[in-house]
C-alpha cells in the first residue's frame, strides 16, 4: 500500500519528468542540448527534484520497486554537489534511456492502490 507521503512524491518525480519533456520543447535532437545551457540546467534542476524526491522515497520505503532508485539519488547528488564535472552527454542518454522507464514505474506505483 502506498502512503499519502509517498504519493505525493511520486507525483513529483512524475511532474518533473513531464517538465524535462517541456524544457525539451518535446523535442530530443542532442545539438540543441548540448548548444543550450538555460535548458541544460532546466534538466538539471528536474533531475535534482526528482533525485531528492526518490531519496526521501528510500528513507520511507527503502524496498520501493523502482529500478535503478539509489543511482537517481547518487545522479541527483552529482548534478548538486559536483556540478562541475556534470557529462551533458551522460546526462542526454539517461533523460532518454532511464526516465522513460522512471516515469513508467512511478506511475505503476501512484495506481496501485
Amino acid at each position: 500500500m502506498t502512503t499519502r507521503e509517498e504519493k505525493k512524491l511520486l507525483v513529483d518525480i512524475i511532474e518533473s519528468i513531464n517538465s524535462i519533456d517541456e524544457h525539451l520543447e518535446g523535442k530530443r535532437i542532442i545539438e540543441d542540448y548540448l548548444l543550450n545551457k538555460t535548458k541544460r540546467r532546466a534538466v538539471e534542476r528536474e533531475i535534482e527534484i526528482i533525485g531528492e524526491a526518490m531519496s526521501k522515497l528510500l528513507k520511507i520505503n527503502p524496498k520501493i520497486s523502482i529500478s535503478y532508485s539509489r543511482l537517481v539519488v547518487d545522479l541527483r547528488n552529482k548534478v548538486i554537489h559536483a556540478y562541475d564535472t556534470v557529462d551533458d552527454i551522460l546526462i542526454w542518454k539517461i533523460v532518454n534511456k532511464d526516465i522513460p522507464l522512471l516515469l513508467t514505474e512511478a506511475k505503476s506505483l501512484l495506481n496501485e492502490d
